[in-house]
Order: structure tokens, then sequence, then C-alpha cells
């Protein structure tokens, strides 16, 4: 039953237009009469004159109860689910106490939805989209007709909301400094352009609103602008009294975007302001409305919570300035189109392909040590994490740290590093990030690699066995190590996993990659919080995740996308955490490298005598790819594996083993075998110097 409102009267519904006449949602019931299907329509509030007043319309009731839900292909069928709708939001669970406890399976924005019925069958479409469809259908025609005529009141609702802010921006640009109104005349006439485009419900219009007047306004409105700049702070108050962020006050009901939508909306306000027009992807992404399946692993809400902050609350970490490194490579990406990757993947189908000798044209100039220390690109997020108090907030930088570290997967789809050789190793000191990494090839089959990174603020290791799995279009690559991060201020130690990235469309230039996945986070010194994130597959790029303290009660939600930046709304000040740096403009032609990137194979001359001769930058079959020489880096590497082969045959003909040089085997508190440092690199380092010591010769 539908409780907490009194029952509607049936004549306050007047149906819409016939079904059949949509353009949207009637091929779904094309199986069905379609004389029995209607779509709701409400009329738009009309934004009238100057001085024209749009009236505020009450806050709706609120709305609950069970209904079916129509299982999402192949399920098919129906299920019972317990629904709210609250201040235009619809959202769903299993049961009520579900809801009570934030753990949301799906939400929308009714406003956005083409909302059509069937008296009949006592059933209601509502459809935003191609991930956000909800069939759902009442028990009782009286149960019916109550959530039509609320939901057709909340939506009426959330739309005149959405003209009131654009009213009061209007009303604060009018009464601003008269020297700022000519450079507003023009967006005036952009605003009249992109009002008729409210009817297309083809993105999020009441959020869109905040983000394009008050950015425009901020950025755009020349000097002296500190009264808009004011006026701007007072509405963003306003909204804040009216949607409070604090759990407490709105019982974790606030409304809930799709991040992929939010984030996208937050991230790109820039180019929003100069284009004319939004593209559909980016605009009607509203996600998360699918079943989620619900786990012990997976965030408890379907959706991390998203409100809007002012752009100019965003302080990023300071990034560090280049100190004197190259900028460019020294030949630009290979040319690989003319590879057979088809016939060489399907020799190979199930195998792991870590085994499987490819083409050097299919690599990028550098190899698993150097991509494995670019998880400390974003470092200053453990340093920041090193000076919270706050166990629940450092937990946070902790886990936006990990999911920083797979924003390189958004450029490098094209190829693969090179695999190290057996006691290969690589080192990379930042002295303008405090840190200094180490890493080793420590096994070969199966291939092993252990790294060790340590600063002031923090210390860095794990050992990643990886494996490639090929699957007929798309390639698996799976982690089984785990990723360790101290933070010496705390004595706190961080353990996580890693998730899965697969390579789709491996046949074409179009390559694309994902990660996906669950992730969990825990501090082995302290049981006081956990945090559970997760890639999600159904929905590009998507992370959310949640910090929980020891009862399990969530404590900060966070999400966006792993490619695009992290945004939590639940700390002090809601905040974008990170956002990847800036990708040069000549990216694509140097295999999609960003500025770290570039500078993780430099040799300078400073720097060769420091160095072990094991040390990746002196591999030769690299470097002469990435001086462009393809075809003496395919004969080179050639060399190289038929001499670690060789090398391999001797230890096995002496009955002897590899033993790593700067890492040892121990096992972990779980029982676990893992490699750690063995203290000993950077001592040699200093004295008496790699050049004095027994060296491997490895090319």
């Amino acid at each position: 039953m539908a409780s907490g409102l009194e029952k509607s009267p049936i004549s306050a519904f007047k149906p819409g237009h016939s079904r059949s006449n949509s353009t949207g949602s009637s091929s779904r019931h094309s199986r069905q009469n379609s004389r029995d299907w209607e779509i709701v329509t409400d009329p738009l509030p009309s934004v009238g004159a100057p001085g024209h007043c749009v009236e505020k319309s009450g806050i709706p009731g609120i709305c609950e109860g069970y209904l079916m839900k129509k299982r999402k292909y192949p399920l098919q069928g129906w299920h019972k689910r317990y629904f709210i709708l609250e201040k235009g939001i619809l959202r769903y669970s299993k049961t009520q106490q579900d809801i009570a406890r934030g753990k949301v399976h799906g939400s929308m924005d009714v406003s956005l939805a083409v909302m059509s019925m069937n008296k009949k069958s006592r059933r209601i479409d509502l459809d935003a989209g191609q991930f956000n469809l909800y069939h759902i259908k009442a028990k009782s025609q009286e149960i019916f007709y109550i959530w039509l005529t609320k939901l057709t009141a909340h939506r009426k609702y959330k739309k005149n909301e959405a003209m009131i802010i654009h009213q009061d921006v209007l009303q604060a640009l009018s009464a601003a400094n008269s020297n700022a109104l000519p450079a507003m005349a023009s967006l005036a006439q952009r605003n009249r352009a992109m009002m008729d485009m409210v009817s297309l419900y083809n993105y999020n219009f009441f959020f869109f609103c905040k983000f394009y007047f008050l950015t425009i306004a901020y950025f755009y409105v020349p000097k002296p602008a500190s009264v808009l700049y004011h006026a701007f702070d007072f509405l963003f108050l306003r909204f804040l009294r009216e949607y409070p962020s604090s759990p407490s006050q709105s019982r974790q009901t606030r409304s809930r975007l799709s991040l992929a939508e939010s984030m996208a909306e937050y991230f790109d306000a820039n180019e929003v302001i100069v284009s004319e027009s939004l593209s559909e992807n980016e605009a009607s992404d509203e996600s998360g409305l699918s079943d989620v399946t619900t786990s012990n692993s997976e965030p408890e809400d379907g959706h991390v919570l998203i409100f809007y902050t002012p752009l100019y609350s965003y302080v990023s970490p300071t990034v560090p300035k280049n100190m004197g490194r190259r900028t460019v490579l020294p030949a630009h990406s290979a040319d690989n189109s003319h590879i057979g990757i088809l016939s060489i993947l399907y020799n190979n189908i199930g195998k792991d392909l870590s085994r499987v000798s490819m083409p050097v044209a299919l690599n990028e100039p550098v190899n698993f040590l150097q991509r494995v220390s670019e998880e400390l690109e974003y470092s200053q997020l453990l340093d920041i994490a090193n000076q919270i108090d706050d166990p629940y907030q450092r937990m946070v930088y902790v886990a936006v740290f990990s999911i920083s570290g797979y924003a390189w997967a958004s450029w490098r789809n094209r190829y693969k590093p090179f695999n190290p050789v057996l006691g290969e190793t690589y080192e990379s000191v930042r002295e303008e990030r405090g840190f200094r990494y180490v890493a080793e090839q420590v096994s070969h089959h199966p291939p092993v690699s252990a790294c060790h990174a340590e600063s002031e603020n923090f210390t860095f290791w794990q050992d990643q066995r990886w494996k490639n799995k090929f699957w007929g279009k798309s390639v698996e690559i799976i982690s089984t190590g785990m990723v360790n991060v101290t933070l010496p201020r705390y004595g706190d130690h961080y353990e996580w996993n890693k998730v899965v990235t697969c390579i789709h469309s491996v046949f074409s230039q179009q390559r694309w990659l994902e990660h996906y996945g669950d992730v969990v986070i825990k501090n082995l010194n302290s049981d006081e919080c956990t945090c559970k994130m997760t890639f999600l597959k159904t929905i590009k790029n998507e992370v959310q995740g949640t910090v929980l303290d020891q009862a399990g009660n969530v404590v900060h939600r966070f999400g966006g996308s792993w490619h695009e930046g992290i945004f939590c709304d639940t700390l002090p000040e809601p905040q974008c955490i990170w956002k990847p740096n800036p990708q040069p403009d000549d990216y694509f032609d140097y295999y999609g490298f960003s500025s770290y990137a570039r500078e993780l194979n430099d040799l300078t001359p400073d720097l060769k005598p420091l160095l072990p001769p094991t040390d990746t930058r002196f591999r030769p079959d690299q470097r002469l790819l990435e001086e462009g020489k393809v075809s003496e880096a395919d004969k080179k590497k050639d060399e190289l594996e038929e001499k670690q082969r060789e090398r391999r045959k001797e230890l096995t003909k002496r009955g002897e083993e590899h033993i790593p040089r700067f890492f040892r085997k121990t096992v972990d508190e779980a029982g676990r075998e893992v490699w750690v440092t063995n203290g000993t690199y950077w001592r040699i380092r200093e004295n008496p110097g790699f050049a004095n010591t027994p060296n491997l010769e490895l090319w």
C-alpha cells in the first residue's frame, strides 16, 4: 500500500495523447495493444517576460510502498520492490528497511523521463534512456491511481524548481553592477535558445541551470563581478538550506544523480559554456538505474550522492613542477595497423599471453615495471592523507589514490608495455614529489613484478602477478597481488586488491579499455573503518565507493570516473578530491603518454652512472622502439628473449634457481606468499655504487 499520503481523486489526472504517437518508447510495447498505452503529458513551466515570476509550488507529499518491477532482460518476470518518491526522485530497494539504511538499488529523476501508463494492466513506464527504464505495476487500481497522480505532481514540481533557479539567477544578474550587464546580453540570448531544449528531456536541467549560469558569470563576466559572485553565493546557500547535505537532515533521501552524468557536468563545465549544445552521451547518461546485485563487496547505495558545489571551491593538490625532464619522445608512435593480431590471438585462445611472443610494434616504449610506477603519479594524495587526523577522511584519500592509478588507461589502448625479463630492475627518484621507487622482476613463470617506494609521508609496495586471457574479442588482465600503503604519522597500514582490466575490440584500431570489479581497502592496524569500492561494468568508467565504520554504517560516499575525477560530498567541505592532469596536446602521436609517462624512460647523462646495468633504461629493444627503429627493435627483442631462455636452461642444468637481488620472499599475516624489499638497493647505490659490484648481464 502507498503510505504517507492522502488518496488523490481519480479525476485529478487527465490522460495525455495516445502512446501510439510516441517516438521514444513505443517499440518496447509493440507486442501489446498500443491503444491501451498513453504518454503522460504535463505542461512545462514557462518563462515569461521580464518581471514575470514563476509561482513556487509546494513540495508534494512523499509517496512510498511496494510495487511490482519488471526484471531486466534476460531474466524476465516481475519482482516486488519498495519504492519511495520524494522531491521528484524515485528510488527503490528490496525492502523498506533497505531504503532506511541507504541501500538503494536505483534512482531516477522522474522529471527527465517519458512517463507512459496502461490503465488496463495498471502499469506505469518511466523511460529516461537506454540504461534508465523502469517498468512498474500496481496490484490494484487504487494504488495505480495514487502513484500516477503523485508521479505527475512530482514531475511538475521538479520542472517548476528548475525554472525558479533560472529566474533567481536572472534576478541576481539584473541587480548586479551595471558594468557587468552588457556582457550578459549575449548570454541571455543563448539562455533562451537553451530553454527550448528542456522538452527533449536529454539532460538534468535542474542541475544544468546551476552549472551553466553560475559558471558563466564567474568565469566570463568582466570585472567588477564581485556583486555577481556574492549573489551566486547567496543562491547557493539558499539551495543548500532547501536541500540539506547532511544524511541526518534528510534521511539519506536526497536527490541522486548518475555519477556519469553529474561528474561529466562538473568536470566539463568550461566546455559546456563555450559549446552551443550538449551531446546525448554527456547529457542523458543517468545511470545506476538498473538492478544492482547487492553483496558485501558493493557500496551500500546504487548511487553516490552528488550535490552542486561552486566550481571555485575545488582546490587541486599542488602539482609538482617539471624538474627539467623531457616533454617529448625521440620518435612518434610505431604504426601497428599492419600487424595481424587476429591470427596471433586466435592461435593462443585461452592461453596466458605473457608466454606468447608479440611483434615489438604492439608495444609502447615502457615496460611493466615502469607502468606500475605510474601509480605514484598522484602520490600527493598520500601526502595529504598523512596530514589528516580524521581516520575516515584519511581513508577517502587513500581510496582515491588507489583509483588514480587507473587513469592512464583512458589514453593507452593501442599498445601494451614490454614484459620485463627476469632480473630486470627500474628505479625512479622524484625529488619534486618526495619519493623514490625501485622495482624488480623477481619471477618469470609465473611473472611477478615487485616494487617498493618510500617517502617521508608514506611507504608503498606491491608484488603483482598478472595473468592475461584472450576470450575471442577481448583480453582480460587479472592481477592477484595486493597493494600496500603505510602512513607513518598514524601507524596505518592499508591493503587492497586490484580490479580486472579488459581490452575490448582487440582486432580493431579503436580498442578500448575498461576496469571492473570490487575493491576492499582495509587498515590492517585498525578496524575503525574500511572502504568498499565498485568499478562498474555497466556504466563506462564509473566508480562508486563508501567508507564504513566498525558497525558497517556509511560515513563517507564518493565516486566519479576513474578517467575524469572523484568527488566526495560528505566531507566537511564537499569537493573534488582528484582530477587527472591534463594530457599534452600531442598525446596521440606519442603512444597516448601523459607528461609523467614520457619521463619514465628518460636516461640523462647525470643519471646513467648511478643506475645498475639491469635498469630498464638500458634495455636495447625498448630504446630502439622509442627511437622509432621498429625493425631493429624486433630483432633485438628476439635476441633478448632467446638469451633469457638460455640463461634459464643453464640454471636448470646446475639445479639452481634465480635469486632476486633487491627483494625477498616472505609470508604476510594472511599466509600469502609475498615479495618485499630487502633494503639493499639504495644502500648499494650510494656506496659502493653498482659499477663496483657484480651485476647480471641481461642485454
